[in-house]
């Protein structure tokens, strides 16, 4: 991958985007002079312009490109933009006060092309309901048969760890507890690099014993990070809202609520969706069997339904062997997340059938 080019001939100003790139995982390549950037002008991810550079640049008469900045260190010169406009950039930036903004830009070029993978969030209707086990089997399937480059985030401090649920908790990578000190942007690629990986599904989950809540801010980075770099990010919710689930429900395009077809379970539903539709407006509800039907359970909760996740005896028992479900296309689980993922990754997001109840 090319370096993001500065032009500059000024030591202090050097250091500072030297300091800068660091923070933001990356290296530079430098000319001091216009005529030493020509070879690296049209490859560079991103050109940083001295002001000390900006007018012999413009002299050279360069050929337009995007992502170039003109930087200086005196806001108040009124030339500064003329000399922006002249030297094809397309914004200026200031230091030291858009510090923290140049690091976005820095680490922004050294990220590969974006992915925008959308966020799916799965909430249970109560305890026990299936949630933990529809958001891994989805994520299972999207990144298995669906081939698609997949992150599955463990939102739920208390739930006992996603990765154990899949027979992976002492895969080595890297844990809540190991990203939430940090502040601001995560690498799209540092963050794939850091997690354990399973073929294309990447785990987020908690060490053994720690309970401690996610803050808003590192949900935040952590979902901005599986946005770029995912082609989809799942998340387990917890039912009870901290900042950081509501911060994953706010980013969802689509929430799965998952109830139990009895008059408890949908009273408890009701309470769930209550909460979470003031974070999100795009919920659907994903039915257990019971003696109350799909239509009846959907006209209660005022949600369209989206399928049934069938009752499989024989789940509990493989999945604590450390095996994983079978997810076929002639199982009913399998037949479930193929039809989600095709409903819910659809460019328009088509409402759910109302066809798709799995027995």
């Amino acid at each position: 991958m090319h370096r993001p080019l500065v032009i500059t001939d000024d030591p202090a100003l050097l250091d500072d985007l030297v300091r800068i790139a660091a923070a933001a995982g990356a290296q530079l390549d430098v000319a001091q002079l216009p005529a030493h950037a020509r070879p690296h002008w049209n490859l560079a991810p991103l050109v940083a312009i001295g002001a000390d550079q900006a007018d012999a640049v413009a002299a050279t008469a360069p050929p337009p490109r995007d992502q170039v900045l003109l930087v200086t260190r005196t806001p108040d010169d009124p030339d500064t933009w003329r000399r922006c406009v002249a030297a094809g950039a397309q914004a200026v930036v200031t230091l030291p006060g858009d510090e923290r903004h140049l690091v976005d830009r820095f680490a922004d070029a050294m990220e590969p092309e974006p992915r925008s993978g959308p966020v799916i969030c799965v909430l249970g209707g109560r305890g026990g309901v299936g949630a933990s086990v529809l958001s891994a089997c989805l994520a299972l399937h999207a990144s298995g048969g669906a081939r698609l480059h997949t992150l599955l985030v463990d939102a739920d401090p208390l739930g006992g760890g996603i990765d154990a649920l899949l027979g992976h908790e002492e895969a080595p990578g890297a844990r809540w507890g190991d990203l939430v000190a940090r502040e601001g942007r995560i690498s799209s690629s540092a963050l794939q690099k850091a997690l354990p990986a399973f073929g294309d599904l990447a785990i987020l989950s908690f060490h053994r014993g720690e309970a401690a809540p996610i803050p808003a801010q590192a949900m935040r980075s952590v979902l901005d990070a599986g946005q770029r770099g995912f082609d989809l990010v799942v998340v387990d919710l917890p039912r009870h809202f901290d900042p950081a689930a509501a911060e994953a429900l706010t980013r969802a395009k689509t929430t799965l609520l998952v109830a139990a077809a009895d008059v408890r379970g949908i009273l408890s539903a009701r309470q769930v969706l209550g909460e979470a539709g003031k974070h999100t407006t795009d919920l659907r509800m994903i039915l257990r069997p019971g003696i109350v039907d799909a239509d009846t359970a959907a006209a209660s909760l005022g949600i369209p339904y989206a399928g049934t996740l069938p009752d499989l005896p024989r789940l509990t028992a493989t999945l604590n062997r450390g095996e994983l479900p079978k997810l076929g296309p002639r199982t009913a689980l399998g037949t479930l997340c193929a039809s989600l993922l095709q409903d819910l990754l659809t460019p328009e997001n088509a409402s759910p059938r109302a066809d798709r109840h799995l027995t």
